[in-house]
């Protein structure tokens, strides 16, 4: 099995590699790519932890033996959100880098998984898609957008409020990947009952998250170590269905069959070749379906962002 990251000198990149380094299964490879010269020093160190996991790493200009037979690729490449920017501020500035890596991955790894952590999620994965349309290979099945930082941060939230074992908790969180599209259907969790404030509450908190935390990082930086780890339990959900197992289900940002926009966050079940089944996403509480109604706009224009950037 062969895992490749595009962007692996960034902070969401090297927090990728260094939990894949420990936690791919054994004899895989882990390929790191990025334009900083400093790549193939982020592979020796990574070497030097005694794991079964070989990591290669390469530099501007090698990105084709970065990519060669990988089954699994991460693109994290681009600039991160700051202070006072929206994910489509990011359109601008990340929007060719996903193009041109895409286009790279079409003609060399064509069959391999993408899944794409680079913001704003909700138009670059459509940029990849369109990008891969022209290209002749795109397979709505292997492109993935990466919004398991929403379900990781609804878990997190909902057990410190509740104080429950988060290990046992597991937020649907469906929509989009940016404030005005993320939904958390607490309403769906088992053995966990919410007041009316609590809900709103909670739900402002996981939407408003990612603001927050570059608020605490003195606005110089978006989140890099739980999109790393959020990251990680995607890739190793997607390898445990290329190998075979069954029901290992995850939500995504997909190209959706449930109708309310071209692209959507819902669960899916992985299999040998990507996504093997769409799960519906269940009864929604009429809070929830109030948002759901407000959400799909707004992810509706971001699509289009994302077709109308493709076409100039």
């Amino acid at each position: 099995m062969k895992v490749t990251i595009l962007g692996a000198a960034g902070g969401i990149g090297q927090a990728l590699s260094l939990l894949l380094k420990n936690k791919l299964p054994s004899n895989s490879e882990l390929s790191l790519y990025d334009i900083s010269p400093i790549t193939p020093g982020i592979a020796m160190d990574l070497n030097h932890i005694p794991t079964n996991i070989k990591v290669t790493g390469f530099s501007n200009g090698n990105i084709k033996n970065a990519l060669q037979n990988s089954n699994v690729v991460f693109i994290s490449a681009g600039i991160p959100r700051k202070q006072n920017m929206n994910r489509n501020d990011l359109l601008y500035i990340n929007s060719n880098i996903i193009k041109n890596l895409v286009k790279k991955i079409a003609e060399i790894s064509p069959k391999a998984i993408i899944c794409i952590i680079t913001n704003p999620i909700n138009i670059t994965v459509v940029i990849a898609a369109e990008t891969l349309k022209k290209a002749g290979v795109y397979d709505k099945k292997k492109l993935l957008g990466v919004t398991t930082l929403d379900i990781m941060r609804s878990n997190t939230f909902v057990s410190n409020l509740k104080n429950k074992n988060v290990k046992k908790i597991d937020v649907l969180v469906i929509g989009g990947h940016s404030s005005s599209t993320i939904l958390p259907l607490l309403s769906q969790i088992n053995k966990i009952n919410f007041t009316k404030k609590e809900i709103i509450l909670l739900t402002k908190q996981i939407k408003n998250a990612g603001n927050e935390v570059i608020k605490a990082k003195a606005g110089n930086c978006s989140a890099t170590l739980s999109m790393g780890q959020a990251a990680t339990r995607l890739c190793l959900s997607i390898i445990r269905g290329l190998y075979g197992e069954k029901n290992i289900s995850e939500c995504i940002y997909t190209e959706s069959e449930l109708g309310y926009s071209r692209f959507f966050a819902q669960p899916v079940i992985f299999g040998k070749n990507g996504i093997e089944k769409y799960l519906p996403i269940g009864k929604l509480s009429l809070f929830e379906e109030k948002i759901l109604v407000e959400i799909i706009d707004s992810l509706k224009n971001d699509i289009k962002l994302g077709e109308n950037f493709f076409k100039n």
